[in-house]
């Protein structure tokens, strides 16, 4: 199969600063490691919706996962024990196939990339326990690195040449640090996840057209929008509220990796009335669910760009006390100072590009009158996600509600 015109290219750092400054128990649990993924991955996007309201909105559950379990490899104490309850994982050490995707789950081909990495960017001189750099570089490649946090531009220069060499993301200072140039400064933390790959099935470019999307506003914006007409995975569900959505599952290249389309079936319901049911559970039955079906599919080229604080969010899922600089215990990282998270960003951005000159092609109309395979057209605000299946990670997760911002 040719590659496809469409590419989708994704990347997404997201950074945890740990800064020098001034009991509990712990419980098993016995869930599938996938579904230990997809829980946190749909209670942090949950979380974030809530917050974010009607925008657009993007978040890699794996990215920020595989920084918090890092960290969890040095926390102790409550810290540990809020950590534990927010990801499900009572071992941090348990279940390394999350990194396993940047080890392995690399293509070799240009088209075809999925890459987690991290790094810890060490104040000079500051002692680590021997025993988490070994945990850690099982985790995560190119683990340490030393700078002086005393040289802020320097020190951004370095983590921000870093981020571009894992994400491909060649702007330059594309993430800044309120506290890069504090004095107080010990440990960055630095998790990214880029994606990149053509659709096992490649759209027509040919028939990419400009069709109406009404946004979560009600206006109505004319953007250009993808065809194909192909056997794909596809079902429609009633939520518990009695709201029916329709979803459909766009594989990638090699089929590992798949983008998950959710749409609010009746075109008067609002996504914030559905996403509200988008989760672990809700998901895991709709996925299994989906049946070999012929369609024909829209899908307007979109692009989303986020930066977030986490200190936002992640106190809601029960991490508070490692940003408490009384309260946080990371002495499993080093017993030389103090040390608690005092900034926790995360930047992502998705792109949905066509290779090539724009070109014109024959109308929806036309379309819908020459086929009666039944039409999945995403003409309005819309949940995406993409899940890699061999681990279960959901790699990224968001919503699209107006493809011209």
């Amino acid at each position: 199969m040719q590659p496809s015109a469409f590419m989708r290219s994704i990347s997404t750092p997201s950074f945890l600063l740990v800064l020098c400054s001034l009991n509990a128990g712990s419980y098993e649990h016995n869930e599938n490691p996938k579904h230990l993924k997809a829980e946190f991955a749909f209670t942090l996007y949950q979380h974030l919706a809530e917050m974010e309201n009607r925008t657009d909105l993007l978040v890699s559950p794996a990215s920020i996962s595989l920084a918090l379990r890092l960290l969890q490899l040095g926390a102790k104490g409550n810290t540990s024990t809020q950590l534990e309850h927010a990801l499900g994982y009572s071992n941090p050490h348990a279940d390394l196939d999350v990194p396993t995707l940047h080890k392995d789950g690399t293509n070799s081909s240009r088209e075809n990339v999925a890459q987690l990495a991290c790094a810890l960017f060490i104040q000079t001189g500051m002692c680590l326990s021997p025993q988490f750099v070994r945990h850690a570089a099982l985790w995560a490649n190119d683990t340490v690195r030393h700078t002086n946090f005393s040289e802020p531009d320097r020190t951004a220069a370095l983590i921000n040449e870093w981020i571009a060499a894992n994400t491909g993301d060649g702007e330059p200072n594309s993430l800044s640090l309120e506290t890069t140039g504090s004095p107080l400064n010990q440990i960055a933390l630095v998790s990214t996840m880029n994606f990149k790959s053509a659709w096992q099935r490649k759209f027509t470019f040919m028939d990419t057209q400009p069709l109406t999307f009404t946004t979560a506003e009600g206006f109505t914006r004319k953007v250009p929008t993808m065809y194909l007409s192909a056997e794909v995975n596809y079902g429609e569900f009633l939520t518990d509220h009695l709201e029916w959505i329709s979803v459909v599952e766009l594989p990638y290249l090699g089929e590992d990796v798949s983008m998950f389309v959710i749409l609010p079936s009746d075109k008067r319901a609002s996504l914030a009335q559905t996403e509200r049911h988008l989760t672990a559970k809700a998901f895991s039955v709709w996925s299994n669910n989906l049946r070999r079906t012929k369609m024909d599919i829209f899908l307007p080229r979109f692009r989303i760009q986020n930066h977030l604080d986490l200190k936002m969010v992640l106190p809601a899922l029960g991490m508070i006390d490692m940003f408490d600089p009384t309260l946080a215990d990371f002495t499993g990282i080093s017993e030389q100072g103090s040390l608690f998270i005092s900034e926790a960003i995360h930047k992502a951005k998705i792109e949905v590009t066509e290779d090539g000159t724009k070109a014109s092609g024959a109308t929806a109309m036309v379309l819908l009158k020459r086929s009666r395979a039944p039409v999945f057209k995403a003409d309005r605000p819309f949940n995406f996600l993409l899940r890699q299946a061999s681990t279960g990670s959901v790699l990224f997760i968001g919503r699209l509600t107006n493809p011209t911002e």
